[in-house]
């Protein structure tokens, strides 16, 4: 058996996130699917981290084992892409790979990076549309970074996830955060190991609250200390989140 590794790059507003479902589209069943036709045989792919609906990815892992090595394995993102362009998915194969055996993309990774976008102007953008929050209050990066300082360590996330995040234990451990303006476009980067469901949005979302003044810089660390997700801020839009990198 030969183990492959693939890095996938997707706009996910029309799916229903990577994870295959009963409904809807997911990238995970559009690359089996494709998998499928190439090798005449079901394929299961491990993925480093599942991205919910509506989330991009710029730098997803999967891998897959593979018996039959009929394609030399440096182009098999050629034919996957081929086949995803048939049925007219918004996902591309950057790169395939052969890798060890004891390579597994979600455990073998050491720390992941995510990236949040935020279009910060009083017109909305048509070109921006499905890949950044548009968010027409001007923002101060200055107090945002300096509530974001909070967050940095490990701690009890509990405050800052979904209410059906199905995880055990909600301590977690942010390793950075970066915020950073280029004309209207803020970028918000946050590197850690691992993230609880809508970790990230629901950051971001109160993060926002202290840019706008709604939120006085301290308020974020008490909201973390409350580990009350009522005490946070909104969970932002899932388009204006992308996996950017995963770090082995």
């Amino acid at each position: 058996m030969i183990r492959i590794k693939l890095l996938i790059e997707y706009n996910g507003e029309d799916y229903v996130g990577w994870q295959s479902q009963r409904d809807g589209k997911s990238i995970q069943n559009e690359i089996e699917k494709s998998l499928e036709e190439i090798y005449d045989t079901k394929i299961k792919l491990i993925v480093a981290g599942r991205t919910d609906a509506g989330v991009h990815a710029l730098g997803q892992v999967a891998h897959f084992d593979l018996g039959d090595n009929k394609i030399p394995h440096e182009k098999i993102f050629k034919a996957l892409n081929s086949n995803l362009r048939k049925r007219v998915n918004k996902i591309t194969i950057l790169k395939s790979t052969a890798v060890s055996s004891n390579f597994h993309a979600r455990f073998s990774a050491k720390k992941k990076t995510y990236l949040y976008q935020i279009l910060n102007r009083q017109s909305m953008s048509y070109l921006q549309n499905k890949s950044s929050w548009f968010f027409p209050i001007p923002l101060d990066i200055e107090k945002m970074s300096s509530a974001a300082n909070h967050l940095l360590g490990t701690h009890d996330f509990n405050a800052f996830r979904s209410i059906h995040c199905q995880s055990k234990k909600s301590v977690r451990s942010i390793d950075s955060i970066s915020i950073k303006k280029q004309q209207k476009l803020i970028s918000m980067r946050i590197k850690g190991k691992s993230f609880l469901h809508n970790q990230i949005r629901i950051i971001v979302g109160s993060i926002v609250m202290v840019g706008e003044g709604k939120w006085d810089i301290n308020k974020i660390k008490s909201v973390l200390e409350s580990k009350d997700r009522k005490t946070a801020g909104p969970t932002a839009p899932p388009h204006g989140l992308y996996l950017e990198k995963i770090i082995y």
